[in-house]
């Protein structure tokens, strides 16, 4: 991207008619002037990403166990030493934060879109003050926008830091400043790379348990099709199957069901962590005001729906609520009373 600061950076174009102009700039510069001192250690690993990781270990060695099942048919049929799968699956997590792969999965998974001039003008100067309080090399880091009406910032892949055009077009420069160190405690601290890499090797296995319940549910619509003495032995049969597999793996798969929860808790956990993160940089007052305003956002379209409802709460479940990945807004709001 070319530096706006360069002289030999072309003018930015006037504004089109009837544009409004981004918010009054309020950000002090001072940390991100002069010399920059970036600190030893760039990434670390806190406990709620080491959390990750562990939570995630039971979906690792299950995908291992598909892998390992598929291997040994390919061995038999193919002549495929039966080593080949698993090891191309181990070492394709280090392609995720290959820079071209990130890009595609900005652009592709993410929608995220390449900054435009002016937009890279006023969100350049901001990243270079949050980083160089952070004392971290910004330039280790890819600005992306997206196009989208919410207010939100994102932390991906290895390297991504987005945010929202709505953000960028109705936020002050402390505001920005504020969410993009949230983004950046995320980085820093391994929450994105320890969930993204375990989401990768966790997918063998949640595609292969996907497979067996697609093919489980048209087995027993099939069987019922014919009698209800069908549908009894089939479920007969799989619960045998079941219990076999349970106790060959030593109920490792009954694990799987309560992982999901605790890596939700571990998720709000990280939320939390970005918050104390980018109140220690001196944004908390900043921040607190977009959390406020993302729950006075929340509150009215939540209004709006129990209009729509005939009164009606379309609060969500217990359930819901427990495989949140973000605390709600008064939790995060009541967190950061200290750095105020």
């Amino acid at each position: 991207m070319p530096d706006p600061t360069d002289p030999r950076h072309p003018a930015e174009p006037p504004p089109p008619e009837g544009s409004q102009p981004p918010p009054a700039d309020d950000l002090d510069y001072r940390h991100s002037t002069g010399r920059l001192h970036f600190a030893a250690r760039q990434r670390g690993l806190d406990a709620t990403a080491l959390g990750q990781l562990v939570l995630y270990l039971p979906g690792t060695v299950m995908s291992l166990v598909v892998l390992l099942l598929i291997s040994g048919g390919l061995d038999a049929w193919l002549g495929v030493p039966f080593w080949i799968l698993p090891l191309v699956w181990l070492l394709s997590g280090a392609l995720l934060f290959h820079r071209p792969v990130e890009d595609f999965l900005a652009l592709h998974l993410l929608r995220l879109q390449r900054p435009l001039p002016d937009e890279y003008a006023r969100l350049a100067p901001i990243w270079r003050e949050v980083t160089a309080r952070a004392g971290v090399d910004g330039r280790t880091y890819e600005l992306w926008v997206q196009d989208s009406d919410d207010l939100n910032a994102y932390a991906a892949a290895g390297h991504i830091v987005g945010v929202t055009r709505f953000a960028l077009d109705n936020l002050s420069s402390a505001q920005l400043a504020a969410i993009l160190a949230h983004e950046l405690g995320h980085h820093t601290g391994g929450h994105v790379w320890s969930s993204l890499l375990g989401e990768w090797y966790a997918l063998p296995g949640r595609l292969a348990w996907r497979v067996i319940r697609s093919v489980m549910v048209l087995a027993v619509a099939w069987a019922s099709y014919y009698s209800w003495l069908a549908t009894a032995l089939l479920i007969f049969v799989t619960g045998l199957l079941t219990i076999s597999t349970l106790e060959k793996l030593y109920g490792l798969p009954l694990i799987l069901l309560v992982t999901p929860y605790l890596i939700a808790a571990v998720g709000r956990r990280a939320e939390l962590r970005a918050d104390q993160h980018a109140a220690g940089l001196g944004f908390a007052r900043e921040l607190a005001g977009v959390l406020q305003a993302m729950h006075e956002a929340e509150r009215k379209a939540r209004l709006a729906a129990m209009t729509a409802a005939g009164g009606k709460d379309p609060q969500p479940g217990l359930l819901a609520r427990l495989l949140a990945t973000h605390p709600d807004y008064p939790t995060r709001l009541h967190r950061l009373r200290p750095y105020l």
